[in-house]
């Protein structure tokens, strides 16, 4: 029984670890092959990724989050960074792999007075259930260009789900890569920095 139970409690930590959200296709045909090799993933998204700035803006490594406005997981990835804001660097790099309000609510982020602010209450309103911002289906042409090459970016690293995080760990300096949310001390783990 305590066995059973042990394994119940790891399997829903996990679960609740690795959260993410993927292409409403589902089509295996659409799963693009993988064209950026593991070990180039950080040079690749730094030189290519379009997003904003949160935390540390003078931190030496950015922390890389592709992340699409519809997901709840990137939300929950979204307040765990919080406490990690006056140490990590973080670019927030929107796709559109979830719907129709992805483009727009993405396009919404990057042209925002204060994106962090934007981006805060963005997540408040899809947690809550009420779909995030509101956004105009009128997007500029370089702003939806450059969500599409994230999404496109996203696919040439072989990820299929957001939200997906390409870093430097602080102690090793070995790329670290991962698909989905976790909680800030996880978080903090994968990035080679302290919680607290």
């Amino acid at each position: 029984m305590k066995t059973r139970l042990l394994a119940f409690s790891l399997s829903a930590l996990f679960a609740l670890t690795l959260g993410a959200c993927s292409s409403e296709s589902g089509d295996p045909a659409s799963t693009p092959s993988v064209a950026i090799a593991p070990g180039q993933a950080y040079d690749a998204v730094a030189k290519d990724a379009k997003g904003f700035t949160a935390g540390a803006l003078m931190g030496a490594n950015a922390v890389y989050v592709l992340f699409d406005p519809q997901c709840p997981h990137c939300s929950h990835l979204w307040e765990a960074s919080m406490p990690l804001h006056s140490k990590v660097k973080f670019i927030w790099a929107p796709v559109s792999l979830l719907g129709a309000k992805s483009l727009p609510q993405g396009a919404a982020l990057l042209q925002a007075a204060n994106p962090v602010d934007a981006m805060t209450a963005h997540e408040k309103s899809l947690l809550g259930g009420q779909g995030g911002m509101a956004a105009s289906a009128s997007i500029p042409a370089d702003i939806e260009a450059s969500i599409k090459a994230n999404t496109n970016l996203l696919d040439s690293l072989g990820a299929s789900s957001v939200p997906y995080i390409v870093a430097k760990n602080a102690r090793t300096g070995q790329v670290v890569t991962q698909a989905g949310s976790m909680d800030t001390q996880a978080l903090a783990e994968l990035l080679g920095v302290s919680a607290n």
